[in-house]
């Protein structure tokens, strides 16, 4: 699983940011925004576009999801997408796994993982990892 960020994400992130750190009111609607302000929100992500030419269907299908999602399923997003930002190497291979795993699991099963996974050793967690190692480990993608 690669670490993503659906083009609605970035774009609010650089419009809290970066563009209107300045002033104090909310910022203005899309269509209410300059050239230069929408270029400057559109262009982290035009240029990952143009340079990943293999994620571009994997990026539009992640932006039409994030699109359907409700407030609070975008919150829970963001959410864990700062708890996996904020992980060391290992920790983001074994929760690749984990989630990988969870997504092959029903609900039940799922919690029970869960369960087992809170009460492992380290050593056991090794193990687990050895059997359940994500498949596509692909290296972490390049920072623009």
């Amino acid at each position: 699983m690669k670490l993503f960020v659906p083009l609605t994400l970035t774009l609010s992130l650089l419009l809290s940011s970066s563009a209107f750190a300045q002033t104090a009111s909310p910022p203005p609607e899309w269509d209410k925004l300059t050239q230069q302000q929408r270029d400057a929100l559109i262009a982290p992500v035009r240029d990952r576009w143009n340079r990943e030419p293999e994620e571009r269907a994997r990026m539009l299908e992640r932006a039409q999801r994030w699109q359907s999602m409700s407030p609070e399923q975008r919150r829970q997003a963001r959410h864990g997408m700062k708890r996996f930002e904020s992980m060391s190497p290992d920790q983001r291979k074994q929760a690749r796994a984990l989630y990988g795993r969870m997504r092959e699991l029903t609900p039940e099963q799922r919690n029970v993982l869960r369960e087992q996974w809170k009460t492992m050793t380290p050593a056991q967690r090794e193990e687990w990892m050895r059997t359940h190692a994500p498949k596509d480990d692909r290296p972490p993608r390049p920072q623009p």
